[in-house]
């Protein structure tokens, strides 16, 4: 069942209490009962409450790591049942980081390949500390953690939930060599395997595309032929091409069609990057969440798989943060979720050059004009004239004191300050809403005791 995303409450010296459904809250604002302490998430205050003087349940947060989405769901437990109150999807921006770094890193090498005069090397101060990890991981790390610790104090968060890397690449990788019969093992054997071929194949035939159907395990390069069990060997095919394949090689089977073939060779080669770069977090994330204080449990992905499988709820980042861990079931979760889009807050840079490197726009000095910022939320109600109306978005000030304001229906150019109130300030954030995924996942995964066939030769 869905629901209604809950509101965050607070106590009126800023305590946080449980969550409360919208409805109240409007009502509660209404009498004046209570005031809007933030805008998104959408967090009230109450006058007349103390945390201390009132029965408090608390919450649980569950975490879905991921390389560029990472989910976070806010929920309550009763004997192991789950009621989802809030969803957000936090969208890292951990490949722009690695882009700019490339970048920098190209421009000074250029420097020193150029005629300049001699600079001694400096290696020595190039040491790293233990636990060191690259600015584009450590990002994912920091934004989780930081979100985490926004929760807490928007919430009574009692438990935190976080899920372990969900491909173990080393078994993925060269270093073992993966039999057939495993992926058919008891309820959860072989679920890091088959969650990674329908990650990576998009849950469809990779010869014919042809989704909703039953999915074999495939082997490009034929066992017969001495083909392996590596994961790279390894594609998902309807009974259809897995039948017409049998032990024919994939270059003959393909030779009609060299494009798909190429692709094929192409994606089974690719890198396990995401699974690499959650790999590479996962024990900072847990060192992280650990230094809060708060109660912290792990659990594997094959699990939180397993759980979605048990209660039909399709494949999302939220959902699966709803579903880590031991759970009997799950009630119900929220019909919306909270796009959490980490943008940065801006550059030190105040000089914008041409392709020559010349400075061809000289930014102001100061980034706040007429007590505004680039990138806060706002509200401008303009009374007459073309832009009449009312416009909630994000504001990009100008040195003039006439703002644009971007809005849902596109952009408001020309908004003149006194016109402009301030809801919320610039946070690093861009915040945005979507349904949450109202379909089950094209493959469901099977009953107890079942797994993709592990068909093909």
């Amino acid at each position: 069942m869905k629901v209604h995303p809950a509101v965050f409450v607070l106590d009126k010296r800023g305590h946080p209490l449980d969550p409360c459904h919208p409805a109240r809250a409007r009502r509660l604002l209404a009498a004046g009962r209570a005031v809007v302490h933030r805008h998104t998430p959408f967090v009230i205050r109450l006058k007349d409450r103390d945390a201390a003087t009132s029965a408090i349940e608390g919450v649980h947060v569950g975490i879905d790591p991921g390389s560029k989405h990472t989910g976070l769901a806010i929920f309550t437990d009763h004997g192991a049942n789950r009621t989802g109150k809030y969803a957000i999807q936090l969208d890292h921006r951990g490949g722009a980081i690695r882009d700019k770094l490339s970048a920098r890193a190209a421009l000074r090498r250029g420097r020193r390949s150029r005629n300049l005069r001699h600079r001694a090397p400096r290696f020595l101060n190039r040491t790293r500390p233990q636990g060191w990890l690259a600015p584009s991981l450590r990002h994912r790390v920091d934004t989780t953690l930081s979100w985490v610790v926004r929760l807490a104090r928007w919430a009574p968060v009692r438990a935190v939930y976080v899920a372990r890397v969900a491909f173990d690449t080393h078994a993925l990788s060269a270093g073992r060599a993966l039999e057939g019969v495993e992926y058919q093992r008891g309820t959860l054997a072989g679920y890091e395997v088959r969650e990674y071929l329908l990650a990576k194949w998009k849950r469809a035939c990779t010869y014919c595309g042809a989704g909703d159907v039953p999915l074999n395990l495939d082997h490009i390069h034929p066992r017969h032929r001495g083909g392996s069990d590596r994961i790279s060997n390894l594609v998902l095919a309807c009974v259809r091409c897995n039948q017409a394949k049998n032990a024919t090689p994939v270059e003959v089977f393909l030779k009609d069609r060299p494009a798909l073939l190429a692709r094929i060779l192409k994606q089974a080669k690719a890198p396990l990057r995401d699974a690499a770069a959650v790999n590479a977090t996962r024990w900072a994330l847990w060192r992280a969440l650990e230094a809060t204080g708060l109660c912290v449990h792990t659990a594997s992905g094959g699990r939180t798989k397993w759980n979605r499988s048990r209660t039909g709820a399709a494949k999302s980042h939220t959902l699966d943060a709803l579903h880590v861990g031991p759970l009997a079931g799950v009630t119900a979760w929220p019909f919306r979720v909270l796009v959490v889009k980490a943008t940065g807050r801006g550059t030190y840079a105040r000089t914008r050059p041409d392709r020559y490197g010349f400075p061809r726009l000289r930014l102001p000095r100061t980034k706040q004009v007429k007590g505004f910022a680039t990138g806060d939320l706002v509200r401008a109600v303009v009374a007459s004239g073309k832009k009449a109306g009312v416009h909630l978005g994000r504001v990009a000030v100008r040195s003039n004191g006439s703002f644009n304001i971007t809005t849902r229906n596109g952009t408001v150019q020309g908004i003149g300050h006194r016109h402009v109130r301030m809801l919320q300030r610039a946070d690093g954030y861009g915040y945005t809403t979507h349904p949450e995924t109202r379909h089950r996942a094209a493959f469901p995964s099977p009953p107890a005791g079942m797994g993709l066939h592990a068909g093909g030769v």
